[in-house]
């Protein structure tokens, strides 16, 4: 007589669950409903965080049910999606205020939908708005509004408010990876497009200069280099502090420390000579942004433009020819994961420069 392998076997922990295929699952009552919820996970710690959060979500949801409130229009579906992100502590503002962006570009690139009756929005609507958007802004944009479309219908499913999620099927766009290589400026281009922004008729030239270089030289996000002050810059130590806002800090929170290197202090030096020695609490950049003077400057150099975020691959690009190794590249730009990213984006550039150093190489 064969024995019956069960399919599910219970946890410990309260509605968690493990499936036979090692996968675990969170047992819920949705609607009066019993559910089941894949957790996406097989391991036990990730598994109880994500049934943790999604308990949360369900005690929103029974939050709204219990308060009598009765959603009609797909406007108040929306509104109870961002009751959800702006109500949770865990969630940087930063991250707040990029959900607000997606709000917006989703009305406008669906100017009916928060009109429109939760029920009555159709599948084949959805999959138009995909085909329409998807070739209108970034694979990101894209995805990151197909996944607040997708959450919102859910709220409204997980409410009772309607029956299936119509943006459910819908499928993610996979971005294209960007051919570094072939984008980035090689140092003589480099140094004549910074030269034609430093020479320009603006009256703010030698300060988007001065950006363009501190972004080049560190590696920091624009949004780090904005707060950098002058105390900051510890030259006997060789080592810039990397704080970020005062009010959100840094794009994942982390302080850090960012070695000077050679460059970065001959412009140290270079903007002392110019503009008299600074205090303390001075920002070193005096401008926030030098994308048109960028624009302009390559075009005169017949440059392909770039943007402030590709200084920062310039930077970990020139990092890993020069020899610098790529955990330690990830840890000057502030990734967290121990160079995973850096690996994925740069891990190309790793085996060229091998391959041309192994060619020295000689018995």
């Amino acid at each position: 007589m064969k024995t019956k392998i069960k399919t599910w076997t219970a946890t410990r922990y309260k509605n968690l669950y493990k499936h036979r295929s090692g996968t675990y699952y969170a047992r819920l009552k949705v609607a009066g409903k019993l559910t089941w919820r894949s957790l996406g996970t097989k391991l036990l710690s990730v598994a109880q965080h994500e049934l943790s959060e999604l308990l949360k979500d369900q005690e929103r949801i029974s939050e709204v049910a219990n308060s009598g409130e009765s959603w009609q229009l797909v406007d108040d579906a929306i509104a109870g999606w961002r009751s959800q992100f702006k109500n949770d502590t865990s969630t940087k503002d930063s991250t707040k205020d990029y959900w607000d962006e997606i709000e917006v570009a989703l009305r406008k690139s669906w100017p009916d939908l928060g009109g429109t009756p939760i029920p009555k929005v159709k599948p084949s609507q959805c999959e138009a708005w995909a085909g329409r958007y998807s070739k209108q802004v970034s694979p990101s944009r894209y995805n990151n509004t197909l996944g607040a479309l997708k959450a919102i219908f859910e709220l409204a499913v997980d409410g009772g408010f309607r029956r299936a999620n119509p943006a459910k099927h819908l499928k993610r766009v996979k971005p294209s990876e960007k051919d570094l290589t072939t984008k980035l400026p090689d140092s003589e281009t480099f140094g004549l497009w910074v030269e034609a922004i430093r020479t320009s008729p603006n009256r703010w030239a030698n300060d988007c200069a001065d950006l363009v270089e501190f972004l080049s030289y560190t590696g920091l996000r624009i949004g780090e280099a904005r707060h950098v002050i002058w105390r900051h810059c510890d030259r006997k130590r060789g080592e810039i502090l990397v704080m970020g806002s005062p009010k959100k800090g840094t794009k994942n929170g982390l302080i850090r420390r960012v070695p000077i290197i050679a460059n970065f202090a001959d412009l140290l030096s270079r903007i002392e000579t110019r503009i008299g020695k600074q205090a303390p609490y001075t920002h070193l950049v005096r401008v926030s942004v030098a994308r048109k003077a960028m624009t302009s400057a390559a075009e005169k150099v017949g440059m392909e433009p770039i943007t402030h975020h590709d200084l920062r691959h310039l930077f970990a690009t020139i990092c890993i020819e020069s020899g610098v190794d790529i955990p330690t590249v990830s840890k000057w730009l502030g990734h967290k994961d121990g160079g995973a990213l850096a690996m994925k984006v740069y891990g190309h550039l790793r085996n060229e420069h091998s391959l041309e150093m192994a060619q020295k190489v000689r018995f």
